[in-house]
């Protein structure tokens, strides 16, 4: 199985909106580190797993979007606690529906909200040609 990881960094606010969250209630900021791990058991024609060019395309607009935001204030949170499990699950959709690399059959996304804490969403990525 081949892997490509890619990483992007950003500073971004939220709030939880779980019952009782103490201070994670309240705005703050956290500089999240994402990771997106590509798989794939074999190379396309010219060698490679996934195209790295849109890769850090999609990464680009991930940054765009996100940085400087308040995510419970857009739509992909409206009626979602914004945790990082969560965020972590929104980007790889918005991933996979931008990055559609036929050999690539698996993506791991892994935010990191500080230096102890993470989140992964992993899963089969839908067939491009399907």
């Amino acid at each position: 199985m081949y892997t490509v990881t890619v990483l992007e960094s950003f500073v971004a606010q939220h709030f939880l909106t779980v019952p009782n969250p103490g201070p994670e209630g309240e705005p703050h900021t956290h500089h999240y580190e994402v990771e997106l791990t590509f798989r794939g058991p074999e190379l396309n024609e010219f060698d490679y797993l996934v195209d790295i060019d849109d890769v850090e395309a999609a990464m680009d607009r991930l940054h765009s979007r996100y940085a400087d935001t308040m995510l419970n204030d857009l739509p992909e949170f409206e009626d979602h606690n914004p945790s990082v499990e969560r965020f972590a699950e929104v980007v790889w959709e918005r991933v996979t529906d931008e990055v559609t690399d036929e050999t690539v059959t698996e993506l791991a996304v892994t935010i990191w909200e500080d230096e102890q804490a993470h989140a992964a969403y992993e899963a089969s990525v839908p067939c491009a040609s399907a």
